[in-house]
């Protein structure tokens, strides 16, 4: 069977950071014979290479090349392509790893639109990636019509016979933007890009020891040279106009205007600041024209032109004002409609503790010259931000929250400019309301509801809270549901507030311990505070010791939520047992989860009839007690531990 994709592994002192990539690997859904993996060892000092042999020992899929010392991963993955034998090439870094479906998706998605280049959607653990270029799929996109240039990483699937006609290989030795220049050059010539954005295919992890070698300080003067070198690319393969200025505001937006943004900039030692600013100072004077920076937003444009006219002082100072701005969420109406989550939020901006105000007439203008001071500068901006509210938006997204997944929700929203005092300036306020299917979620866990407000030159994510619990004290944020054959529970975080929504939930959470239950002429009824939009089969779990019964029941919604019922089988039941009853929610899943009700059940002299269920040993009380305990102080703990007081 031919090889479909060779995935290439540049390899260097990982330690045990390799070995979710490995078993990544080895969990693929592309037939065993259909792929291979290529780890290139880098000439690691550590026990990798003796764990690489070993593997490639036992499994035919892998093979292992050994090689000197050279500094980075390009010459690695050279190597690789020249010894890779699949029909497309897939580069995985050692402390990443994949989707289980990755390769058959991203080479079928390939495939089917004849693409040189397939881009996988990313997750970031701690690592930022690419967002709006992963809001839908992109089967045929190119540089003009997608932000692909947004997408620069080298985890990319991508044809060997383009790699063998164009000659394209990354840049060797110890250096930095290597994969800038590779990818670059890729998308510029490559017959056609496809983007797969439906299903979360490469995880872009930090480690916890922080030594990812995208993290670590790098020299400016270096840093900038190569940068250079990926707009030299750009320069090669475009003409001068509107795509060669977008292109290239890419990396004065990403590599430079954001270094000197905010606490990113501030953080950062004064000596190493005024050396970084000094690089990017010569690289904005020497390579941009005018048409790069105007596309900018507001207050980018701001940063781009004091570094370009060298004024470190004042874009420390502008710094200092934006570390200030934040967004702010206030969650409105949470409700079940026909299935899916309505969820409500009122968005907009603060500085410090106050919301934004903004002058309520503003028109677009230009920034013709560089602001003569800060004051000046925020003026600008906040008549900019006003003048553009037309382009402001609002989104939700829901984002896994062990594996960082995330997916833009359904949203509509308006724009409203509500009176901020007597001396005409508004708050400029995003209403929207998102449409959450839970159905529609690839995988159960836990999903926090995270607000992307786009709003002048700030683009910020923030999560969906805080409620006051004047507004709702509890921690549910509504009844849970009964969707696509899921239990579908949303809450407020504690100590946060923040909304979230555990898919799969079970337990006491979904209120069934709640539930108001009889039994009449052998029928159980339990009308429970959960919504279901279509009635739906689920099975009852009669339970006493030693023996357990399995009876069709029904859950159909109701005006006040849901009703269980069943018809409970006396003559099974005889013997005077005492039976406990539970019901499965998701009866189709993977493994069942049965939720008890409040009630047991036994058959006396008049038949079926109901009876407190047993509260559970002292002992057990007491346990269960101290778990809760626990429970509160670790998370008390982990909150400290996060707001740095620890």
């Amino acid at each position: 069977m031919p090889v479909k994709v060779s995935v290439i592994v540049p390899v260097y002192n990982p330690g045990t950071y390799i070995e979710d990539c490995i078993s990544s690997l080895q969990r693929q859904s592309l037939p065993p014979d259909e792929y291979e993996v290529i780890f290139v060892d880098d000439g690691s000092t550590d026990a990798t290479p003796t764990r690489l042999d070993a593997l490639a020992a036992e499994d035919p899929r892998m093979r292992v090349i050994h090689q000197e010392n050279s500094g980075w991963s390009g010459k690695p993955r050279n190597v690789g392509i020249d010894a890779a034998r699949g029909e497309f090439v897939m580069f995985v870094d050692n402390d990443d790893y994949l989707g289980d479906e990755a390769l058959e998706r991203m080479y079928d998605y390939g495939v089917a639109n004849g693409a040189d280049v397939i881009v996988g959607k990313m997750a970031g653990q701690g690592r930022g990636v690419p967002v709006e270029l992963f809001r839908r799929n992109h089967p045929r996109a190119t540089v003009e019509s997608a932000p692909l240039i947004d997408s620069l990483t080298p985890h990319k699937m991508i044809r060997r016979a383009f790699l063998e006609r164009t000659g394209l290989r990354f840049p060797e030795g110890r250096r930095r933007l290597e994969d800038h220049v590779f990818v670059t050059e890729a998308y510029l010539r490559a017959d056609n890009v496809s983007v797969l954005s439906d299903y979360v295919c490469y995880y872009h992890l930090r480690r916890d020891d922080g030594s990812n070698a995208g993290f670590e300080r790098f020299d400016p003067v270096g840093y900038f040279k190569n940068l250079r070198e990926a707009l030299d690319v750009v320069e090669k393969y475009t003409e001068p106009g509107p795509v060669r200025d977008r292109l290239f505001r890419r990396w004065l937006r990403v590599e430079m205007v954001e270094r000197l943004r905010a606490r990113r900039f501030l953080k950062l030692p004064d000596d190493y600041r005024r050396e970084l600013f000094r690089e990017i100072h010569q690289v904005v004077v020497e390579r941009f024209g005018p048409g790069v920076a105007v596309g900018l937003q507001p207050t980018q444009q701001v940063v781009a032109a004091l570094a370009a006219a060298d004024r470190y002082d004042d874009v420390v100072a502008f710094a200092q004002w934006e570390a200030t701005v934040k967004p702010l969420t206030v969650p409105g109406t949470i409700e079940w409609r026909d299935g899916a989550l309505r969820v409500s939020f009122t968005a907009e901006y603060a500085c410090g503790r106050e919301p934004m105000t903004f002058p309520a007439r503003a028109e677009s203008a230009a920034l013709e010259d560089t602001p003569k001071d800060v004051g000046d500068a925020i003026a600008w901006v906040g008549a900019q931000t006003a003048a553009r509210f037309g382009q402001a938006t609002a989104d939700l997204l829901l984002k896994e929250r062990s594996s960082a997944a995330q997916y833009f929700q359904p949203v509509t929203f308006t724009r409203e400019s509500v009176p901020a005092g007597e001396d005409g300036r508004v708050r400029l306020q995003l209403r929207a309301t998102a449409t959450v299917d839970p159905a529609a979620l690839p995988d159960d866990g836990v999903w926090d509801a995270v607000a992307r407000v786009k709003l002048g030159g700030w683009t910020k994510e923030v999560r969906l809270g805080p409620v006051s619990r004047a507004a709702s004290p509890g921690p549910a944020a509504g009844p849970a549901a009964l969707v696509g054959g899921r239990a579908v529970r949303p809450y407020w975080t504690e100590p946060h507030r923040n909304l979230s929504l555990d898919v799969g939930a079970g337990g006491k959470w979904l209120g069934l311990n709640r539930a108001r239950v009889g039994v009449a002429g052998g029928r159980l009824t339990a009308a429970v505070a959960l919504h279901v939009p279509a009635p739906a089969d689920v099975p009852l779990l009669l339970a006493c010791p030693g023996r357990s019964l399995e009876v069709a029941g029904t859950v159909a919604p109701t005006a006040e939520g849901a009703v269980v019922e069943a018809e409970l089988p006396a003559d099974e039941l005889a013997g005077g047992a005492l039976w406990r009853i539970a019901v499965c929610l998701a009866p189709d899943a993977a493994q069942r989860r049965y939720h008890r009700l409040p009630l047991a059940v036994r058959v006396g002299p008049g038949g079926v009839e109901t009876v407190a269920p047993p509260r559970p040993g002292l002992l057990l009380r007491l346990a269960r007690k101290a778990r809760r305990v626990l429970r509160a102080a670790r998370g008390r703990m982990v909150a400290r531990v996060k707001a740095g007081r620890v």
